[in-house]
């Protein structure tokens, strides 16, 4: 992994690694923006809603998916055959703003696509008071 500067909703922070060393996209994420919101559509085939986890911290909003799965193959006696297990996760992670917080975001999962809505809000401005320093002779 490489440590990358904040960057906006549009850069991904993780791109997971194969096996062979080439750099492949989980999660594959379609995102649209509107007047007052973005929403990121991300595909999540075979993943249960239970094993998704979305959280919000220092303005990034990461995505966590788990899965475990098995796989058997029995002959007509009832005897295995082939049996395959699959147990992996995959994590994204958004930078959405220090102005988002948990609940502005609302998120639904339907189908193997987690669908996440994030609304745009302006940075807040500090405003600081000015004072004025006497110049003396």
């Amino acid at each position: 992994m490489r440590f990358l500067p904040r960057l906006s909703l549009f850069d991904d922070i993780f791109d997971e690694i194969a096996p062979n060393g080439e750099s492949f996209k989980v999660m594959k994420t379609d995102i649209k923006e509107s007047d007052s919101e973005y929403t990121l559509a991300l595909e999540l085939p075979g993943y249960a809603k239970d094993n998704i986890d979305l959280s919000l911290k220092d303005g990034y909003l990461t995505v966590k998916a788990a899965r475990e799965e098995d796989k058997e193959t029995k002959d007509d006696e009832g005897v295995i055959i082939k049996k395959e297990r699959y147990s992996g996760s995959c994590t994204r992670q958004f930078f959405v703003g220090d102005q988002v917080s948990e609940e502005d975001i609302d998120a639904t999962f339907k189908n193997g696509e987690l669908v996440i809505k994030v609304p745009k809000k302006e940075p807040a401005i500090e405003t600081k008071d000015v004072k004025s320093i006497e110049i003396k002779e």
